[in-house]
């Protein structure tokens, strides 16, 4: 009979967090084997109670050898196994029992001790386990009602204080033991909750994004078309002389437009192609920046902007990514939407990672965006679905960074981008 479901490769199954469980079990072995301890040296003199000292502190010595030795096997372990625990609950089992058969046992309130490893096993393993430690711990207290060393107590009456006495002190021993156990076990199952619910969302976000790059995808091969007659209308009315001198202007801000989302269009199969397959060269940061922020301007050329570089020394080199670009012409126009004053870009660096401020002075994010920070974007308005936002902050994640969303005292709004000097490899892959 197998206790414990084996994988393919033979190995006993994993459960959740069994290298914690048994650091856990290690630590309150020390605590029960220390309370052991004293109790075996001091019962004779205090409570004159002859107890054979000999064995009790040989099967305490060879228990804290045992612990000792699997804590330190511990201290250089990646993972524990199920069937690890059980057998380290077996022992504690069998410990006690020997314990207890020099010193009464059944007869020995401290019997109840056999309880809390129970109590553990049933918090920490599969069903299997559970029974086959209640079923041994179970046989263990049946023999001890039949074989075990008498305690010599002449004194019903003192015979029956003592038992009262050792029946407290095993009941707080247990509750103590149980309610840690109980609260730590019950905080990692609220942590692993927490991660799930934090995976499930992004997952959810994810799939968003990636229905939302599908239709892109569509529409950037259906807006060829249209743009490409708009082009040719632009063209011959350019050529028209008979028009003002400001209408031609319009009209070549027209075509510069034109040319702009045609350069978009074609870019995304190529950004999505062959230079995702190739590793991007390496660019200084602060020329980098600035050379995507000239570019942001030809095609935005009414809105206006000043960068800074707050860091000392020369600019790290930074592998751009396309989707760190088009993160940052989300958020410029995003910025340059809520205010027509001039952004404020700037530019720091330390040994490990990289900032970018872009700060407007506008009226600042909504309270909502705050308080979820940006995960489902902004909300919709006349210039935009509002889902900018969003594809920016899932953009900056996937490449190991953070985007963090302020509302300054000055006022006006600010969007951080905090960002590894290096960015990972899955990022150009």
């Amino acid at each position: 009979m197998r206790f414990f479901p084996r994988s393919a490769d033979g190995a006993a199954a994993q459960w959740p967090n069994q290298r914690a469980n048994l650091r856990r079990l290690v630590a309150s072995r020390w605590i029960v084997l220390a309370v052991m301890a004293v109790l075996s040296a001091g019962a004779p003199g205090l409570l004159a109670i002859p107890l054979p000292q000999t064995p009790l502190f040989v099967v305490l010595a060879v228990a804290a050898a045992f612990n000792a030795l699997v804590d330190r096997r511990l201290r250089g372990a990646c993972h524990a196994t199920s069937g690890e625990l059980f057998s380290q609950l077996l022992f504690d089992i069998v410990a006690l029992a020997a314990l207890l058969f020099f010193s009464g046992g059944a007869t020995n309130p401290l019997i109840s001790l056999l309880l809390p490893p129970l109590a553990f096993a049933a918090l920490t393993l599969p069903v299997p386990g559970v029974l086959a430690a209640g079923a041994i711990a179970i046989a263990a207290y049946s023999l001890l009602l039949i074989v075990y060393v008498p305690l010599p107590i002449p004194d019903a009456a003192r015979a029956t204080q003592l038992h009262l006495i050792g029946m407290w002190l095993t009941f707080a021993v247990s509750a103590a033991l149980i309610a840690w156990f109980v609260v730590r076990l019950t905080a990692l199952v609220r942590q692993r909750d927490a991660e799930l619910a934090a995976a499930r969302e992004q997952a959810l976000r994810d799939e968003r994004v990636l229905a939302m790059g599908t239709l892109a995808a569509g529409a950037a091969h259906e807006l060829g078309t249209p743009l490409a007659t708009m082009s040719l209308l632009a063209g011959e009315l350019a050529v028209d002389a008979s028009l003002p001198p400001a209408v031609r202007e319009d009209i070549a801000l027209l075509r510069q437009q034109i040319a702009a989302c045609k350069d978009i269009i074609t870019g995304l199969s190529r950004r999505a192609g062959a230079e995702r397959l190739d590793r991007p060269p390496l660019q200084a940061a602060d020329r980098w920046l600035d050379k995507l922020r000239q570019h942001w301007h030809a095609i935005r050329p009414q809105a206006a902007s000043r960068l800074t570089v707050g860091s000392d020394g020369p600019a790290p080199q930074l592998a751009a990514d396309p989707r760190l670009e088009q993160a940052l012409l989300n958020l410029f126009n995003n910025a340059a939407n809520a205010t027509p004053q001039p952004l404020e870009i700037r530019l720091a660096w330390g040994s490990d990672d990289l900032c970018i401020d872009i700060r407007d002075h506008g009226p600042g994010f909504p309270p909502s965006v705050l308080e979820n920070a940006g995960q489902h974007g902004l909300p919709a308005h006349a210039g935009g679905s509002g889902v900018g936002l969003l594809l920016t902050r899932t953009a900056i994640e996937q490449l190991g960074g953070r985007l963090r969303l302020i509302n300054p005292d000055a006022g006006g709004a600010l969007a951080r981008i905090e960002l590894p000097r290096k960015l990972p490899e899955t990022a150009h892959a």
